[in-house]
């Protein structure tokens, strides 16, 4: 966070100076493990087997707060007699199926509910990344279920907790991670000690956390010891996901994704919703507890934005005009289908695939056979060069004069040459004027999209097909200023918050929002960012001016609470847990929730409210269920839908590993999404032979001095001054393994790849024993590419394309590698140094790697022959 997030590290430091303990697990010593108090050197990728210790530990000794554990979570919760754990089926919940790798959830669900709850088989979610969706609006619980509230009962979901954990001993930690016992016991201890009714501890994870074959499952298992510990909703707790970019979390609350409408609707799926009522029914799940029961007014005025007049209730607000998927369009999915001739025209607008995405060469290849590409941004980048400047030209695998696509290169506004908001890790978004008018031709987005549609829409004209209806019907009139028409943005965002379209008058919050058509709302949890049509977002009222929650500093989706589900701050009957953590409380005089924040809770709901038989929406929600989204109003410790890898966290390797798993005969995550073509591949790990051709693992990170792929940075001379190169760091010992001199070059092969970097040999890297031998990593920036005024070869072409099931986000984390000596051939004699690891690797073009290391279990539970010994899987 020091070297990445150094603006927002300094709230950590105060912290440390009021007596908080500061611990910092990461691969390498970086500048935030010298300022923390305990600093734990991880092997990459095995995040799980740490947090499940930490669970672990935290159940043994009965340190839960059980109080919030019994009444906000569903530990008390019954699961169904079907259910087989990873224990039974050595690495495989029940329900696995081999034919698609994927499972089939019905043993999953509470008991009771197996037919009517959950998603059944989850093939064709994994596709549509829907375990996002699930991330915002959980998945389908119909009706209550049969709890426990003495939590003895073996199938409650507590004991199920005890047990799936139980091998992930202090030991075993030390063997699967590397981390010594005693620092183990240390971080445990620690965050037990700082949590309950007079304390709350923070976890706090960057990016790079999501970016691995089971990256959801890590956030989970870090949710289920905040869960445990009382630490969700709370101030001074939660979990912190820090953004790489100002408004990483507002590109995913307005996507630029490809299975989400704006405010988490999901994309309608071509086979599944057909109609308008078929959609919205699969999100507010009819019969279910939340606030997603009032997904029908969300959906319409989100159409009613779109479509102004021409959508109405009689043509279920030209629902036929959205597009809809028929399978993966991840970005990943669609570079492959570039490469196949599938994609003929491409936009590309704030990033630069060619260096800054896994396994850089396919991504060349694939921009490299399109007809046209635009590439909007503020420099020569390396996504607009490739055809001419790229490793490939060097091999000849791309030919400048015979390259087939053409590129448009249209510079784009930076950020302080616009006017807008961006959305920030805490959800708050914030307006910035703009500074300085940008140079020559550089436009804003607004702008660019803005005279685009417009330009389009008047080509169209008159058309007489029905195709030209949805690009026709947009209500396309935002008010334009200044010599370029530049469009309001400011309107743009009156249109996100919503308005009553008689009257125009801008809504206060989503709770105003109508499923008739009567309201227009552009993403429905951003409503009240302009509430009595004053921009909210604009607001910069200094922190010693309020008090310390400083509500009127920008402005926080939803309803500009600062602290999500923060009803748990209360205890049951809603009085705060202590006085040092009070926060939002009722108050029974006056008959209703106040506190510091805005309540995260019917405002008027007492705590002593129960629903009646056959509630649904926010009326089924009782008056102690502060978890208001999720599908039965608790914190899931145990997820019987919605994760498609498992109901519960579990250790899996890395997709490329030198080892094999310690914990199960299962070895990656088996459902993990894997792309057999060509151009892709996977370094072999145990069980499978030749793994050690790739005897070292290397991970990558950023530095203070760049940002992301280096377009921004490597540009701007102090910056490039200040890192000037590209290179990798490692220890003494793999230096003396292999050959390496300080200083010196060094080259790195994978199954993809080959690059060089100057040699930094250092302490902050420290060989791990794992298992019985040493593991040694390396360490990369993947900051660098072939422009700008300092260059250097991109550590993302090392990587290959494995995703997490999930959300399809790419392993890019973790990975495994050779190293040499010396610098890297050029030309021809590069592709060649590859093939001839592939060979010896056992690699071969376009074939899927094993998926399965373990016995399936049949989908209502064990296998026949029960549970297997696990020796044979460890020979």
């Amino acid at each position: 966070m020091a070297e990445a997030h150094p603006v927002g590290f300094q709230w950590v430091m105060e912290a440390k100076r009021r007596g908080a303990k500061v611990f910092h697990v990461d691969p390498r010593f970086t500048r935030t493990s010298a300022v923390a108090d305990t600093y734990l050197p991880i092997r990459a990728g095995t995040d799980i087997a740490l947090l499940g210790g930490v669970v672990r530990y935290i159940l043994d000794n009965e340190l839960d707060f059980r109080e919030y554990v019994l009444a906000y979570t569903n530990a008390a919760t019954i699961v169904s007699e079907q259910f087989a754990d990873t224990e039974d089926g050595d690495g495989l919940f029940s329900g696995y199926d081999p034919n698609t790798d994927s499972y089939v959830q019905t043993s999953w669900q509470y008991a009771g509910h197996e037919q009517d709850s959950g998603s059944g088989h989850t093939a064709k979610e994994r596709d549509g990344a829907a375990g996002l969706i699930h991330e915002s609006h959980g998945a389908q619980v119909h009706g209550q279920a049969e709890r426990d509230e003495t939590l003895q009962h073996p199938r409650c979901v507590y004991q199920i907790l005890r047990r799936h954990f139980a091998r992930y001993t202090p030991e075993m930690v030390e063997r699967v991670c590397g981390i010594p016992r005693e620092k183990f016991l240390e971080l445990a201890r620690a965050w037990a000690e700082n949590s309950g009714r007079d304390r709350t501890g923070a976890l706090v994870y960057s990016v790079g956390w999501t970016q691995h074959s089971v990256g959801v499952q890590y956030i989970r298992t870090g949710a289920i010891i905040q869960l445990l510990l009382g630490n969700m909703g709370r101030p001074g707790g939660g979990i912190l996901a820090l953004r790489g970019h100002a408004s990483i979390q507002g590109s995913t609350d307005i996507p630029t994704l490809f299975n989400l409408l704006p405010g988490y609707l999901p994309m309608p799926h071509h086979a599944d919703h057909p109609t308008f009522d078929d959609w919205v029914d699969s999100i507010r799940h009819p019969g279910q507890k939340g606030f997603w029961g009032d997904a029908r007014a969300y959906a319409a005025s989100l159409l009613k934005a779109y479509w102004g007049d021409a959508a109405t209730p009689e043509n279920d607000f030209c629902y036929d005009h959205l597009p809809r998927m028929t399978g993966d369009h991840g970005t990943y999915q669609q570079v492959l289908n570039m490469i196949d001739g599938k994609i003929k025209g491409y936009f590309l607008l704030g990033q630069n695939p060619a260096v800054g995405s896994a396994h850089g060469r396919a991504q060349r290849l694939g921009m490299a056979n399109l007809d046209w590409l635009v590439v909007r941004d503020l420099f020569m980048i390396e996504s607009a060069t490739f055809w001419k400047n790229g490793p490939e030209v060097a091999t000849g695998e791309i030919v400048p004069t015979e390259c087939r696509t053409e590129v448009f290169f249209l510079p784009a506004a930076s950020h302080v040459e616009k006017e807008g908001t961006f959305t920030q890790t805490q959800r708050l978004l914030q307006w910035r004027e703009k500074a300085v008018e940008p140079p020559g031709d550089a436009r804003s987005e607004l702008w660019f999209f803005y005279h685009l549609g417009r330009r389009l829409r008047e080509r169209l004209a008159g058309s007489p097909h029905r195709r030209d209806r949805a690009l026709l019907d947009l209500a396309w009139d935002y008010p334009t200023h200044g010599p370029h028409d530049e469009p309001s943005a400011e309107a743009v965002l009156r249109e996100i918050n919503g308005y009553d379209v008689s009257t125009g008058r801008p809504l206060s919050s989503f709770t105003e929002a109508k499923d008739d058509g009567s309201t227009a709302v552009g993403c429905w949890i951003y409503s009240g960012v302009y509430a009595d049509g004053v921009n909210q977002a604009a607001r910069r009222r200094s922190r010693h001016e309020q008090d310390w929650v400083a509500a009127e500093w920008g402005w926080a989706w939803p309803a500009n609470r600062r602290i999500l589900y923060n009803r748990a701050s209360a205890d049951p009957q809603g009085r705060p847990w202590s006085e040092r953590k009070k926060y939002v409380w009722w108050d029974p005089q006056a008959g209703e929730w106040t506190g510091h924040d805005v309540p995260d809770f019917e405002r008027t709901k007492p705590p002593t409210y129960r629903p009646p038989q056959g509630a649904s929406g926010p009326a089924a929600l009782a008056g102690d269920d502060p978890f208001i989204m999720q599908a039965d109003g608790k914190g899931w410790l145990y997820a019987p839908s919605g994760v498609l890898d498992g109901p519960l966290p579990t250790h899996y390797e890395p997709a490329e590993s030198p080892m094999r798993n310690p914990l199960y005969g299962q070895q990656a995550n088996p459902t993990r999404k894997v792309y057999a073509h060509p151009v892709n591949s996977v370094n072999p790990s145990p069980p499978q032979e030749h793994s050690q051709v790739f005897p070292y693992v290397f991970t990558v990170s950023r530095l203070t001095e760049h940002h992301t792929a280096g377009a921004m940075s490597r540009t701007v001379r102090p910056l490039a001054e200040l890192q000037p190169e590209m290179f990798v760091e490692v220890s003494p010992e793999l230096a003396a393994e292999t050959g390496l001199t300080h200083l010196g070059w060094a080259h790195l092969i994978s199954g993809r790849a080959v690059i060089e970097a100057k040699v930094l040999v250092t302490d902050r890297l420290t060989p791990l024993r794992v298992d019985g031998r040493i593991i040694h990593q390396l360490w990369l920036p993947y900051h660098f590419g072939y422009e700008g005024l300092v260059t250097g070869d991109s550590a993302n072409d090392l990587f290959g394309i494995t995703l997490d099931p999930n959300v399809l986000i790419q392993e890019s984390k973790v990975g495994t590698c050779d190293v040499r000596p010396g610098r890297r051939p050029t030309g021809p004699v590069l592709r060649d140094l590859v093939e001839d690891y592939r060979r010896r690797a056992g690699i071969v073009p376009g074939e899927r790697p094993p998926t399965v290391t373990t016995p399936v279990l049949r989908p209502a539970g064990r296998s026949d022959d029960g549970p297997r010994e696990k020796g044979a899987d460890h020979a």
